[in-house]
């Protein structure tokens, strides 16, 4: 069967196969492999050294990056003909899981593979790559990406560090200062961001020795202690002319292109965390006696697992859904061409919606499953005896870097508008048709002996409802849409939980008559608590949208449909979180 390749934002008008879809369960040996060497790794050569890593002795850090240098982790996105492994976005989403065991290290290990590491590989010049690429992906040196400022966060584009060529015109000369930069104490080669003249946003890479560069001091910070975070201070700093990267005021397509795949990253990582903050509970959970029996053979407790860990079976197959959807686009792109980069980073860029559904949703995984962790721990939860108090503190980042969840809210369904207006999404045909459903009544019937077909026909209804919401929307405020960011946060939530049921229940279709009665059953309960939960959230958040956005007999009328197309029978629902619970408990780990 050729493979259909879907577009950004497509899942939100079309109904795809569960055969097209990536899951875990796909990976090759080759992969399973890698992950294993990563998992081993963190194992043998992080986990030791931890508490010296919290306390910030960073030559363990150090050490570590090279180590991993030496097994081939960094180098995984590089291309071969210049050392790299050059493999697939799954095989690298995969280590970024496993390596998120880690603690703060993940947090050096992404930043230098991803932001530090990508913008080098995608716009540098050959020469640029020859000096600096076999350093950073062997691990000799460690990368930074030094794009906020302290005035300049979420608006990125308006950072004011400046360059001006100068009077023999071999260097620019940088001043400034850069904001929270991850890796900054001990990195030695910096992509930096500023104006060239003030006004040209441009990126450079910037090596730690060159003159005028200060690093600042560690940032007093609430979690992540064990990762560097410092300020960049450009002081009259030299940077010769060669070391400009891509083109001067082209600076914003590296900037926005780098934190595409580090939103995506993130989500696997912040995935591997919530496996391994869920393990710790449900342990934890089968050893404190309370009342003269475990805590985990208590409902509240039961519950609190079961909920986290179907979470985390749609995070898990939300992030590798993307994955192949990524891999299925890029493979599409002739090696070789002279605009091979510029056409992989457009292959990117089409899922820019989705890689932001990746970081929000994940994440968002990860701060409810710390949260219930810590809840089992009880009072030992709040002590430093135990992980989970910094699991806690840790977790709070992940929400605010790679871009706030809020500003990923507004550029989801943002993103998704203006592909339907250069054409190339048809929603408001399907808007139309949406609309022309909801005066409709449905006689529809689903067969339910059929595995998944209500939470298909749940999906299809979700799927209606976002079309309902962003019709009205666009028809009401047209361009300035933009300006109502409560109504795009809405509609946000709803874009993300359909993908990410979408992406829970064709991941078990797919697997449900390959495998065990018992994993079925499994599957099924995972599903069930997944679509209970995204038909919630998609409730509250259509309710918000259709008050914010209309009134009268037409809001009455959307109302009706809110009801209507979030309705789902979740009988079994209590059943299917204890079979979650017990298999959990039973087997001490995450399950899927």
């Amino acid at each position: 069967m050729e493979k259909k390749f879907y577009k950004g934002g497509e899942y939100l008008i079309a109904e795809a196969d569960c055969n097209e879809i990536f899951t875990p369960e796909d990976f090759t040996d080759e992969q399973r492999t890698i992950a294993e060497t990563t998992e081993q790794f963190v194992e043998n050569e992080i986990i030791p050294h931890h508490d010296e890593i919290e306390a910030q002795n960073f030559e363990h850090v150090v050490e570590g990056m090279r180590k991993c240098g030496e097994l081939g982790l960094l180098m995984m996105d590089a291309p071969e003909e210049e050392g790299g492994l050059e493999l697939d976005k799954a095989t690298s989403m995969l280590v970024g899981e496993k390596i998120a065991y880690s603690g703060s290290f993940s947090v050096a290990f992404a930043a230098h593979t991803g932001i530090g590491t990508l913008p080098l590989i995608y716009y540098g010049t050959p020469e640029q790559k020859e000096k600096y690429l076999d350093k950073i992906i062997s691990g000799e040196w460690c990368s930074a990406y030094c794009l906020t400022e302290p005035g300049s966060g979420s608006d990125a584009l308006g950072a004011q560090a400046s360059a001006t060529l100068s009077d023999d015109g071999k260097y620019y000369i940088l001043n400034g200062t850069k904001q929270f930069i991850t890796n900054g104490s001990f990195a030695k080669l910096y992509t930096v961001f500023a104006r060239v003249d003030k006004q040209h946003f441009t990126a450079f890479l910037v090596e730690r020795e060159f003159e005028g560069l200060v690093v600042g001091p560690e940032e007093k910070k609430m979690g992540i202690k064990g990762s560097s975070t410092t300020q960049i201070i450009l002081d009259n700093c030299k940077v010769p002319v060669e070391n400009v990267l891509g083109t001067i005021g082209k600076g914003h397509k590296i900037a926005f292109n780098s934190l595409n795949i580090g939103r995506f990253k993130l989500g696997a990582g912040v995935t591997g965390a919530s496996k391994m903050a869920l393990v710790d509970g449900i342990k934890y959970a089968n050893e404190r006696k309370q009342f003269g029996r475990t805590i985990g053979s208590f409902g509240a407790i039961q519950e609190k697992i079961a909920d986290c860990t179907a979470d985390i079976f749609a995070a898990e197959s939300l992030v590798y859904r993307l994955a192949g959807l990524l891999d299925n686009k890029l493979a599409s792109i002739e090696k070789g061409i002279d605009n091979y980069y510029e056409e992989y980073l457009k292959g990117i860029e089409e899922y820019a919606p989705e890689c932001g559904i990746s970081k929000v949703y994940c994440s968002e995984v990860l701060a409810r499953t710390v949260d219930e962790v810590l809840q089992i721990h009880g009072g030992y939860g709040f002590v430093s005896e135990y992980p989970v108090e910094r699991y806690y503190r840790d977790e709070r980042i992940n929400r605010i870097f790679e871009g706030t969840n809020e500003i990923n809210r507004l550029l989801i369904p943002g993103m998704i508008l203006k592909k339907s207006l250069k054409g190339e999404l048809p929603l408001q045909a399907k808007a139309m048709e949406a609309f022309e459903a909801l005066m409709t009544p449905s006689f529809d019937e689903i067969d339910d002996s059929v595995p998944f077909a209500s939470e298909k026909a749940l999906l299809q209804n979700l799927k209606t409802m976002f079309l309902i919401l962003a019709g009205s929307a666009v028809q009401k405020f047209m361009d300035k849409l933009q300006n109502e960011q409560e109504i795009l946060m809405a509609a946000a939530d709803i874009a993300i939980q359909i993908f990410a049921l979408e992406s829970a229940v064709l991941r078990a279709e797919k697997n449900y008559s390959q495998t065990s009665e018992a994993k079925q059953q499994l599957l099924l309960a995972a599903v069930k608590v997944c679509t209970f939960r995204a038909a919630e959230v998609v409730e509250s958040a259509a309710k918000k949208g259709a008050f914010y956005v209309e009134e009268g007999d037409t809001l009455t009328m959307i109302l009706s449909g809110v009801r209507r197309f979030t309705k789902y029978d979740a009988s079994g629902l209590l059943q299917a979180k204890r079979t979650l619970a017990a298999a959990a408990l039973e087997n001490e780990k995450y399950l899927f």
